[in-house]
C-alpha cells in the first residue's frame, strides 16, 4: 500500500471527526485492510508523523499533542484545530 492511499484515508477519516474528536491508527488500518491491516500500523504511524510534521493532523497522546518525534505507545489522530491549519 502506497503511503499517498494511507495518507489520504488518515485525513478523510480526522476529517470527518473534525478537531474535537479523534480516531484510532487502526480504524485507518482496518478500512485499508479489513482481513489483514495489522502489518499496517507501522506505515500508518509513518504517515501520521508526516502529516502532523506538515501541520496537517494532530497527534495525541493521553488527549495532549505531542510533537511526531515523541509519538510513541498508544496514539490517537486528530483534526488539526482551525488556528493550527
Amino acid at each position: 500500500m502506497k503511503a499517498a492511499e494511507i495518507s489520504a484515508e488518515i485525513l478523510r477519516q480526522t476529517g470527518e471527526s473534525g478537531p474535537a474528536r479523534s480516531i484510532c491508527p487502526s480504524d485507518v488500518a482496518r478500512a485499508l485492510a479489513p482481513e489483514n491491516w495489522r502489518p499496517l500500523m507501522t506505515p500508518i504511524r509513518q504517515a501520521a508523523a508526516a502529516l502532523a510534521g506538515e501541520g496537517r493532523l494532530r497527534i495525541l497522546r493521553k488527549g495532549k499533542p505531542v510533537p511526531p518525534e515523541e509519538m510513541r505507545g498508544v496514539i490517537r489522530l486528530s483534526a488539526p484545530e482551525k488556528d493550527q491549519a
